[in-house]
């Protein structure tokens, strides 16, 4: 990687009137008056850089930061790596009782559905167990017991983005937003009647408090979710109209174990398996049966809703199952380290970069566009490359574990279907970076940090502009050739 020797030094010359060019798109933003821009572009063949302003600043990168936290991931635990939830018991069986404790163990995985539980629970049916004289216990000691990351706003702790991290948790679908819930609301059967409000999956775990109220049609829609602070309570008020579309919203709930115990007690009762005892959290005896495992897609796949719909807490999980992995702790603090030292052997300058968590929601995290580029640059040679870049959002493709966050954007480009980047929105800040292939076959990365902006209306686009302009260069690396 000697094309980075001497990065610090004055910066590559601008090539052709790509240069030019961004700095019309940039004077013709008013939205980025007083705000903070860096962009480095650069061969994707060579490492050579072709433009770059303020490429050397340290910025916030938002959820870009996930390139960092997948690039680690793959390269810590590698791209088979599948997280298990196991199924343990203690004491004897006699007959269809089991006198003993049933224990469900989690080591880490975000992707766990209810049809999951239900196929974990068939497990102790096919052993004729109907009735269990014990406790049913939940284990999250894989990893520590911090569940948010030291910067989270307590604000977005009920938002699905901000959701609790533990080794055992649920996601109520296929987009795997894990330790939530949907919460769906639909009109009465008739006006002054209170709307109906369902959970997905169902669960006694939350309870919902409904102070709904039903509209006549062309009434005023105005629906408020709310899950009260430090409880797993979640208030619905406000109004919906006759015959309207429903609302959903996705709530994270407090405590992501009980919750997925819950969903497994459920499932024992729909396998007509009774318990006796309560349904509470433990460790696993080391002396306890394994009587089932459950193992997850592998991580090339689970790259996909992670990068695709840039899910906060499956990197949050990443960071801290390489901790446990390579550190032999369920960590921020040591999933960073091990991060960060995958980062630096990749030729990144640790020393320049501020890397909080891994998702990127933390406003103290700190990188330079140029170490962006340099890390994109350098993840080619990895034979976990393909599924890396397979799980980057297309530009303008509609399906959305395709397109991903930039399903919407660049349609109708030549930049559709072509530039492969990652997204990152936090107030203040809009982060776009990935490859983008030009109509020479060129193929570029590029990295655009936008901070400090205050209205944030037209700024995607700006970056759009930029990326649909390097997909149009005929000819971009002319010098050296």
């Amino acid at each position: 990687m000697g094309i980075f020797h001497g990065e610090s030094m004055q910066a590559a010359k601008e090539v052709g009137t790509v240069g030019q060019e961004i700095q019309r798109i940039l004077a013709n933003s008013p939205a980025l008056s007083g705000a903070l821009v860096g962009i480095s572009i650069r061969s994707a063949e060579t490492g050579e850089r072709i433009y770059e302003r303020g490429s050397q600043t340290r910025l916030r990168p938002a959820s870009n930061l996930k390139l960092l936290t997948a690039a680690a991931a793959l390269e810590t635990l590698g791209e088979d790596h599948v997280f298990v939830t196991e199924l343990y018991v203690t004491g004897l069986q006699v007959g269809h009782v089991l006198q003993g404790d049933v224990y469900l163990k989690g080591k880490g995985d975000p992707t766990l559905l209810e049809r999951d539980f239900d196929e974990l629970a068939a497990s102790l049916k096919q052993k004729k167990v109907k009735l269990i004289h014990g406790n049913l216990i939940g284990d999250d000691s894989w990893y520590d017991d911090v569940r948010y990351s030291k910067d989270l706003v307590w604000s977005d702790e009920q938002e699905y983005y901000g959701a609790a991290v533990s080794a055992l948790t649920a996601s109520p679908d296929e987009d795997y937003d894990t330790g939530t819930i949907v919460v769906k609301i639909t009109p009465g059967n008739k006006a002054g009647s209170k709307a109906e409000v369902k959970k997905i999956p169902e669960t006694g775990h939350v309870k919902i408090i409904n102070k709904t109220k039903t509209v006549e049609a062309g009434g005023h829609r105005k629906v408020d979710i709310e899950r009260s602070y430090g409880t797993e309570i979640i208030t619905v008020t406000g109004t919906i109209p006759e015959n309207d579309e429903q609302v959903k919203e996705w709530i994270s709930v407090k405590d992501p174990a009980g919750y997925a115990l819950s969903l497994f007690e459920k499932s024992m009762r729909k396998q007509g398996i009774k318990i006796v005892g309560e349904r509470k959290k433990g460790e696993t005896p080391v002396d306890a049966n394994l009587i089932a495992t459950h193992r997850s897609m592998p991580l090339s796949q689970l790259l996909i809703p992670f990068m695709k719909l840039s899910n906060n807490s499956h990197a949050e999980i990443l960071i801290k199952e390489m901790g446990k992995e390579a550190g032999g702790e369920g960590s921020w603090k040591v999933g960073l380290k091990v991060a960060g030292n995958e980062m630096k052997n990749m030729g990144l300058d640790m020393k320049t970069i501020e890397m909080r968590d891994g998702s990127g929601i933390s406003q103290v995290n700190m990188i330079p566009a140029n170490e962006i580029t340099k890390l994109l640059y350098a993840i080619q040679e990895k034979t976990w490359f393909p599924a890396y870049l397979n799980a980057l959002p297309v530009a303008g493709i509609e399906n959305r574990m395709v397109g991903g966050t930039l399903r919407k954007r660049m349609k109708g480009t030549v930049a559709a279907g072509n530039v492969r980047a990652k997204t990152g929105t936090i107030t203040g800040t809009s982060s776009l970076a990935g490859y983008v292939t030009t109509k020479r076959g060129e193929k570029v990365i590029f990295s655009i940090i936008l901070n400090n902006f205050v209205e944030e209306k037209g700024i995607t686009a700006i970056q759009d502009r930029i990326a649909v302009m390097l997909a149009e260069q005929e000819r971009l690396l002319a010098t050296g050739r």
